[in-house]
């Protein structure tokens, strides 16, 4: 079934996932559970962790992260191809919805003795939700006009910016307050229940777009080798970028200045935990690196709206460009800083560009995609770019660490994809220009 673009329904619901998963995003990545990491691993000492499992606790949750954004890359292509064949995309999304749900919910069970039933759990949330986001993305160039995918893309991370500071405001009372819920404070219990709630949050919300969203008709005749056919539609878009110099070149600056954006995004908090102090210094108090965290997703919301008018005026990829130059004062910003009115102000400069990179990101994609019933494997293509590009900055972040024993450290490796970025999206023609070899 062809799908009506421009139905006001079906947008709707569309944006409502981005509102459901986004309370992994600050709640899991962002916000309770990077805290609660740090302070069982502390509580269970620093050396010990070492000793036992043979690297330091903030690179061991860095390769989860790593582990699960390569899952994801590997498994995806070969669903998205299957999805895209018969024409059952929502399937997908629902899977990756649930396995990421409940894998959040198993977090409850946390502990340092089995760590490494925890990582799964991690690893596999990391890779619910990102999958999940490969066929909720293909969406978007079926549901809306090319004209409207900026502003429909800002849309859906605004809504999950606001869901989600809504949910973290319940769970940041569930923390402070246990008592005003009837929650023990033993063992972390108001912390772990989060997590339950996150579960809840996700997979609930998701039922709206679950009902709306509809199944497309499979793309073409059965195959005979069809769990195949993903990897083969894969190759056959890297045939078709070969041809395409504009969206070949955007897609390289892509995958670099998304390596930046992903590890600020998933490890911001990791690294104040451990290096931002107070004026007296002690360690930053959680309720500030809260506070920090809920600046910087309602200052992104504003953000993506911010630059869905600087694309208008500028373009999709000056835009860009513009703030992967902010992503390189933010490195400098961070490296530099140590007090928590400082990561204040660094938080709110993070928000304005983290909303609009990520939304613009996606929505220029789309615009540059050649006309194409087949958006899950074009958009699979973009998600492995994607997520191998997380694994590399996740993987960075925890090997620079590792070697170093210097979170700032990693800061450099950082600015360093962002500085990249700005020249590859230099490299980005104003047109497409159909090319019969890589250029």
């Amino acid at each position: 079934m062809e799908l009506a673009r421009g139905d006001r329904r079906v947008i709707r619901a569309w944006t409502m996932y981005d509102w459901a998963n986004s309370s992994y995003s600050l709640t899991i990545t962002s916000a309770v559970f990077p805290m609660f990491y740090v302070a069982i691993t502390q509580a269970f000492g620093e050396e010990n962790f070492v000793e036992r499992y043979g690297v330091p606790s903030a690179s061991l949750y860095s390769y989860a992260l790593s582990a699960g954004f390569l899952l994801v890359a590997l498994v995806v292509p070969l669903l998205s191809g299957i999805a895209d064949h018969r024409g059952n995309k929502l399937n997908y999304l629902k899977l990756f919805c649930y396995v990421g749900a409940a894998s959040c919910a198993g977090l409850f069970f946390f502990s340092v003795e089995h760590v490494w039933i925890s990582m799964a759990c991690i690893v596999l949330a990391c890779a619910g939700f990102s999958g999940s986001l490969v066929f909720y993305d293909a969406y978007l160039p079926e549901i809306a006009e090319k004209k409207d995918h900026d502003r429909i893309s800002a849309r859906g991370y605004t809504m999950g910016y606001i869901g989600s500071v809504i949910l973290l405001v319940l769970n940041l009372l569930m923390v402070m307050k246990p008592g005003w819920f009837f929650i023990p404070e033993e063992d972390g219990l108001p912390a772990r229940l989060t997590f339950i709630t996150v579960a809840l949050w996700w997979a609930g919300w998701a039922q709206w777009p679950f009902r709306v969203l509809p199944h497309r008709a499979g793309s073409g005749p059965e195959r005979k080798h069809v769990i195949w056919s993903g990897y083969q539609e894969l190759r056959k878009v890297w045939l078709q970028l070969m041809g395409m110099r504009r969206l070949r070149r955007y897609l390289m600056a892509f995958f670099v200045f998304n390596m930046g954006i992903q590890t600020v995004m998933y490890l911001a908090v990791n690294f104040a935990k451990q290096e931002i102090t107070q004026p007296d210094g002690s360690p930053i108090a959680d309720d500030s690196l809260i506070i920090s965290v809920l600046i910087i997703q309602l200052v992104a919301a504003l953000g993506a709206a911010l630059f869905v008018q600087v694309s208008k005026r500028l373009g999709n990829v000056r835009a860009l460009l513009i703030g992967c130059v902010v992503w390189v004062g933010v490195c400098l910003m961070a490296w530099s800083i140590h007090l928590t009115h400082e990561f204040y102000i660094l938080a709110a400069i993070v928000g304005s560009v983290m909303g609009g990179c990520q939304s613009l990101s996606r929505s220029t994609y789309a615009k540059f995609l050649p006309p194409t019933t087949d958006t899950s494997s074009f958009f699979s293509f973009y998600d492995v770019s994607y997520y191998l590009g997380t694994v590399l900055g996740t993987f960075a972040y925890g090997l620079v660490y590792q070697l170093t024993g210097d979170l700032r450290d990693t800061i450099i490796a950082i600015g360093s994809f962002f500085v990249l970025g700005v020249i590859l999206l230099l490299r980005v023609p104003k047109e497409e220009d159909a090319v019969t070899a890589p250029a």
